[in-house]
């Protein structure tokens, strides 16, 4: 459930606002029994295995908010133990603004979707980076043609499902082909077999 998520963000300036549009209670409700952590269940694990990319934001120095986009293999965002999660950080354009930001406010929101499905996760949580070489490499796929630099372990405070009124379905390559594969092996089968009906004529 998404108790200690909703507890965790809804402040003065929200609950106000939720209590002039007629929310607050249906709200409260929802957030009633919020503890220290909203425990991640196999639903949300399951669902985090199987992404293949997700929107990470940090808070920078000075208080601004900066989203990245993160990608990998599918899975390439692990469940490590209890409420943590992590990934690998690889090289890149060598900015560092996501280990920067993490290193003077951890606090970090996560955004998962699944486009075909419509389907997403909001995750919240408490962010840091290690250099250490054996948490890098119980991150790093296997095989991924990439060089790690950090991993970055998340401990899970809250998560949320949303609803999937306005998410436009969309599809990754890979997902056509499957899709497509029936049809294209079909229609390779009826040339086939229209070859052999040709030779037969002949």
């Amino acid at each position: 459930m998404a108790q200690t998520f909703l507890h965790t963000l809804f402040g003065p300036g929200a609950r106000a606002m939720q209590e002039a549009g007629g929310s607050l209670a249906s709200y409260a409700r929802m957030e009633a029994g919020a503890g220290p952590v909203d425990v991640l269940t196999k639903r949300e694990l399951d669902f985090i295995a199987a992404r293949d990319s997700f929107y990470m934001a940090s808070v920078s120095e000075d208080g601004w908010p900066y989203v990245q986009h993160r990608s990998g293999p599918a899975g390439f965002l692990r469940h490590i133990e209890g409420n943590r999660i992590g990934f690998a950080d690889y090289r890149g354009n060598r900015q560092y603004l996501s280990a920067a930001h993490f290193a003077a406010d951890g606090r970090v929101a996560l955004f998962l979707m699944d486009y075909p499905n419509r389907r997403r996760l909001k995750i919240i949580g408490h962010a840091r980076s290690s250099e250490d070489a054996a948490d890098i490499a119980a991150l790093m796929p296997q095989g991924y043609a990439a060089e790690p630099e950090r991993a970055f372990l998340i401990d899970v405070v809250g998560y949320d499902w949303n609803c999937p009124q306005h998410i436009t379905p969309r599809f990754t390559e890979a997902e056509v082909r499957r899709a497509s594969q029936p049809l294209i092996d079909e229609i390779a089968a009826l040339r086939t077999r229209i070859a052999q009906l040709e030779g037969t004529a002949s």
